[in-house]
C-alpha cells in the first residue's frame, strides 16, 4: 500500500442479525471479527480515512437481515457516525445495485479494506468485484468470519475451514489477504515513505 491517495475503509454487514448463530448454521468462528473491525475503524476515524457502512437488506422476510427488523440494523460497535457514508444493497455484493463505485471514484479512491461479514457470502462477493475493477484491495482476516455450513449431501463443514479455503481463493489472486496489524504497519510505513 503505498502514498498516493488515502485507502477506503468498507465495513460489510456488521449487522446484528448475524448474532442469530442459529439461523446461520449453529456455529461461527473468529468471535474477535468486530473488535478488530472497531480498532481499523477508530484507525480510519483518527487519519480521516474515507469510511463506508455496507448494510445488507435481505430479500427473505424471515431473515433476521430483511429491513425493518431489528437484526437489520448495524452492530454498536462500528455504528455509523452522522459523516460516515452507508450503503444499501440487496445481493452478496457491495458494488451490485448499489453507487459505491461512484462514490469510490468520486473520492479517486485506488484502495480498499474489507472487513466483516461473512467471509465467503458478501465479503468474497465484494472483495472478487473490488479486485475485477481494479482496486488494489486488502483484506483483512481477522476482522471478517463465518459459519458452519452443509452442503448439497448433507455434508457439514466448519466455520474454520470454509473461512481459511475462502481467504486462500481470495489471496494473490483478488485481493492481499492481510491481519489488523499488517495493517497498520503496512499504512505506517507508507505515511513515512
Amino acid at each position: 500500500m503505498n502514498s498516493d491517495g488515502k485507502p477506503a475503509l468498507l465495513l460489510i454487514d456488521i449487522q446484528k442479525g448475524l448474532d442469530d448463530i442459529d439461523y446461520y448454521g449453529g456455529h461461527r468462528n473468529n468471535l474477535q471479527a468486530e473488535s478488530n473491525a472497531r480498532k481499523i475503524l477508530d484507525f480510519w476515524r483518527n487519519h480521516k480515512f474515507p469510511i463506508f457502512h455496507i448494510k445488507h437488506n435481505s430479500t427473505n422476510p424471515n431473515s433476521p437481515l430483511a429491513k425493518g427488523r431489528p437484526g437489520n440494523q448495524f452492530k454498536d460497535i462500528v455504528e455509523p457516525l452522522v459523516n460516515e457514508k452507508i450503503i444499501e444493497k440487496e445481493v452478496n455484493s457491495a458494488f451490485i445495485g448499489t453507487d459505491l463505485k461512484q462514490q469510490l471514484d468520486k473520492l479517486e479512491i485506488k484502495k480498499v479494506v474489507i472487513v466483516g461479514l461473512t467471509t465467503d457470502h458478501c465479503v468474497s462477493s465484494s472483495t472478487r468485484m473490488a479486485g475485477n475493477l481494479g482496486y488494489d484491495t486488502f483484506l483483512v482476516a481477522d476482522a471478517t468470519a463465518t459459519f458452519d455450513k452443509v452442503g448439497a449431501d448433507g455434508t457439514k463443514y466448519k466455520a474454520e475451514m470454509i473461512h481459511e479455503v475462502e481467504l486462500a481463493s481470495l489471496h494473490n489472486e483478488f485481493a492481499m489477504v492481510i491481519n489488523t496489524d499488517d495493517l497498520f504497519n503496512i499504512i505506517k510505513e507508507a505515511q513515512q515513505t
